[in-house]
């Protein structure tokens, strides 16, 4: 007898398009994906590299202090999402103006491990030098 294909794949690609779709028109943000308890690992010597424990410092301590710093939302322009189980990768582009009125752009990858169509885990590599760069300019 035939097994039924897995469908946790397909299922969670599907619902990390959708956060990243809302999140570049403006009307949402994967950031609403993370359940509580959800770590953030920030790979290699960035100025904010590390692991945050949960979604509510990772946000305080990463996002709104970057968003502070930005005149207008960051847009991501996705190039691929790559599924396997309850693992999901995102490359994917961003960029925006400062408040400074200088342009950042970034490229990242998210690796994501999802639960029950949320996240619980994220590793995220970036541009550590146009982040870092961006921090130290533009204060929030």
């Amino acid at each position: 007898m035939t097994q039924p294909p897995n469908l946790t794949p397909a299922r969670n690609a599907r619902i990390v398009r959708e956060a990243f779709s809302k999140w570049a028109s403006g009307t949402g943000s994967p950031f609403e994906l993370l359940t509580p308890e959800a770590t953030w690992t920030i790979v290699g010597r960035s100025a904010v590299a590390k692991t945050y424990p949960n979604r509510d410092a990772f946000l305080s301590e990463v996002i709104a202090p970057f968003n502070a710093r930005m005149r207008s939302p960051l847009v991501p322009t996705v190039r691929a999402v790559i599924a396997d189980g309850d693992d999901v990768v995102v490359l994917f582009d961003a960029s925006t103006t400062a408040r400074d009125g200088h342009p950042y752009a970034n490229t990242y990858a998210w690796f994501l491990k999802m639960a029950n169509e949320r996240v619980i885990d994220v590793t995220a590599f970036f541009d550590s030098i146009a982040f870092d760069e961006l921090w130290r300019r533009v204060s929030p």
